[in-house]
């Protein structure tokens, strides 16, 4: 971990996400086309997310829900907002490609902790706070070992684990895994819910 975390990660990360992102150009452009055609536009999404030392950056993915509001102009909870378009970008994880280019500009790698909302940066305890030691990933521990089907207790105590033994064998391990994961569709969403219920306290996650 010494030499892994301080030296080797970003190179990897770098190497690996080019390759991917070569490799999946056609991919990303049809999907693109599919989300303007379906969605409308824009057709990413862009949203403000804690990444290292919990500093804030700007998280690319594809849109998977529409923009549908009440009579009062507010938007209808994501449960009525996501179609079944946008739960098979989800299903497939299609929806987490322009992320590649959070990874290229540094803001994130290809394995740690998911960037979760800046909303629950003052909710962490100094334990579960941890998780922002190391750059968020597109995949990470927690995905590979129950995805959003984790309650937030566990889910942020992986993440945690994760920040303690990082190396290249996990890393792998986990890329591993999450093509597994993704063959087999587990844990997409929490019971009753789009992804996961909102988080409210380290204090209260066991609820």
């Amino acid at each position: 971990m010494q030499v892994y975390r301080p030296w080797l990660k970003r190179p990897v990360d770098v190497c690996l996400s080019l390759m991917v992102l070569i490799a999946a150009g056609p991919l990303l452009l049809i999907t693109w086309l599919l989300v303007r055609f379906r969605l409308g536009s824009p057709a990413f999404f862009r949203q403000a997310r804690p990444g290292l030392d919990g500093r804030p950056f700007e998280l690319l993915k594809f849109r998977t829900m529409t923009d549908a509001r009440d009579a009062e102009g507010q938007l209808l909870p994501d449960a009525e907002r996501l179609t079944p378009f946008g739960q098979a970008l989800r299903a497939t994880s299609l929806d987490e490609l322009p992320e590649l280019i959070n990874v290229l500009r540094g803001e994130m790698s290809l394995v740690g902790p998911r960037p979760l909302l800046t909303d629950y940066l003052p909710l962490y305890s100094d334990h579960h706070a941890r998780r922002h030691e190391v750059r968020p990933g597109i995949t990470g521990w927690a995905q590979v070992n129950g995805r959003n089907a984790v309650p937030w207790n566990e889910r942020l105590d992986m993440d945690v684990w994760y920040v303690e033994n990082v190396s290249l064998t996990l890393d792998l391990r986990i890329m591993f895994l999450t093509a597994a994961t993704l063959v087999t569709r587990r844990g997409i969403s929490a019971d009753n819910h789009a992804t996961m219920p909102r988080f409210t306290g380290s204090e209260n996650c066991d609820e």
